[in-house]
């Protein structure tokens, strides 16, 4: 019996020309996706901007901005097709290491609470709730609230959890 191949997994950094792909799959997963026009500025500001690929197809992707020693995640995202197989901590993982690399004491995110799957991968590698953003996102039914979080680094508080 043959042993399975294992993907190739790659994170890399994003460029212009993986816009329309980037912007196709955050239409596919968000109903208030960002446009093509806010990755570009993302790139154009400087943001930390990573590709998550499996096999060399892009399956994720993640923005980070940085600044006064801190960073903030402003976006973290995986197709739906390759969710469930732990490349959204993997690629949580680079933008953390990218974020203690260039000196942030604390990363922050917001993210909504209909998403829960998304507040456990958060919890789990020891992000925690330090406030709420009423009305912060889009909804059907008007606005929806933002779970602020936050981690500090582990320079501060020890190793990061990994699993």
């Amino acid at each position: 019996m043959a042993a399975a191949v294992q993907p190739a997994i790659q994170v890399r950094a994003m460029h212009v020309d993986d816009l329309s792909a980037i912007s196709a799959m955050e239409a596919l997963c968000y109903e208030f996706p960002w446009s093509a026009g806010v990755f570009s500025d993302c790139l154009r500001a400087g943001h930390s901007c990573w590709l998550l690929c499996v096999d060399a197809t892009i399956a994720g992707y993640g923005i980070l901005s940085m600044g006064a020693g801190e960073a903030h995640v402003l976006n973290l995202c995986i197709d739906p097709a390759q969710r469930g197989k732990g490349l959204g901590r993997h690629l949580l993982g680079r933008l953390l290491d990218v974020a203690w690399w260039n000196g942030a004491g604390r990363v922050f995110l917001e993210v909504r609470p209909s998403n829960p799957v998304a507040m456990t991968l958060y919890e789990s590698i020891g992000f925690r709730e330090i406030g709420r953003r009423p009305r912060y996102y889009p909804a059907r039914e008007g606005r929806e609230e933002a779970v602020v979080m936050a981690l500090d680094s582990p320079a501060q508080h020890g190793p990061v959890k990994s699993d």
